[in-house]
């Protein structure tokens, strides 16, 4: 049996504004594009499903964005706790906390400042934050000092 990686999915409630927060704040690049509809209701467990998709990819690893037109999106978007069961994080290597956070600011992001962290490693400084996208998805940035 041969098993690969083929792609994370995210619910986003605007898919415009999230493909500009992830692709000009975090370097992604938009890889296709696809309007999908009833065909695919069952596999989504969803009746009446409209929904905007994008393909987006970095270093190897793609994202699905889903911006669904109908029935619309359900939560309210807040940042999930750590140890709720499920995927906690996205995780990515910069080369500086600071001016990434920043730039995720600008982009409708939220920086949680409580969570920036420095930890001292021989010659280097590992320094990590966590932020989340505008819908509350929880992404944390890392230094780790090359």
């Amino acid at each position: 049996m041969s098993v690969s990686f083929s792609h994370l999915g995210i619910c986003v409630s605007d898919v415009d504004a999230s493909l500009r927060f992830y692709c000009e704040g975090l370097g992604f690049a938009e890889v296709a594009a696809h309007e999908v509809g009833e065909e695919f209701a069952a596999l989504m467990e969803v009746e009446g499903v409209r929904l905007r998709s994008r393909m987006i990819a970095k270093d190897g690893v793609t994202v699905e964005l889903l911006g669904f037109d109908a029935p619309g999106v359900t939560g309210d978007g807040s940042r999930r706790p750590m140890n709720a069961l499920g995927l906690t994080h996205l995780s990515l290597r910069v080369d500086d906390v600071g001016a990434t956070a920043a730039t995720i600011e600008t982009l409708g992001g939220t920086v949680v400042r409580s969570t920036r962290t420095a930890l001292p490693l021989g010659d280097v400084t590992l320094d990590f934050v966590y932020c989340t996208d505008p819908d509350g998805v929880r992404i944390e940035l890392m230094d780790l000092g090359s």
